[in-house]
């Protein structure tokens, strides 16, 4: 059983990479949500000692291979928001898909967050107003992506 689950959470976590790093057009690369974030969310919340902080770093650490910015940015910011979800993940986990939704939001813009204010503390240029998009997409995919990554877990998501 605990095989399996790790397996699920291994190929979770790689297709949400490919998702992230799939090129998409400008217009609509924009409203794209963090894909690998809401997975890791997920896993945090749902298998907390599967997934947990080591799989937020690690994940972070091949965003940041992948997305090229500072190597770190994302695995500090994903280290953060995974370790209040671990930490939280009771209450989390039996709330209604709508109030979870708005508990990743805020997961979310704490994440973008941390990406801010290291940036602003490396003196990289912060980036437009177009990265807080992507928290308000996540939240609205919360629902059908935390049934999608449940589906045959044999509970609820």
């Amino acid at each position: 059983m605990i095989a399996e689950s790790r397996v699920r959470l291994f190929l979770s976590a790689v297709v949400a990479l490919a998702l992230t790093a799939l090129p998409l057009p400008p217009w609509l690369d924009v409203a794209r949500p963090a894909f690998l974030v809401l997975t890791v969310l997920y896993w945090s919340i749902n298998a907390p000692r599967s997934g947990g902080v080591a799989l937020g770093f690690f994940a972070g650490l091949m965003l940041d291979v992948f997305q090229g910015p500072l190597l770190g940015e994302h695995a500090l910011a994903l280290s953060i928001v995974t370790y209040i979800a671990v930490r939280e993940h009771q209450r989390i986990r039996s709330k209604p898909a709508l109030q979870q939704a708005l508990i990743v939001f805020a997961a979310l813009i704490s994440y973008e967050l941390v990406l801010v204010i290291i940036d602003g503390w490396t003196g990289r240029p912060v980036s437009s107003y177009a990265r807080w998009i992507h928290p308000f997409t996540g939240a609205l995919i919360w629902p059908p992506a935390a049934a999608i990554l449940g589906y045959g877990a044999g509970r609820r998501a």
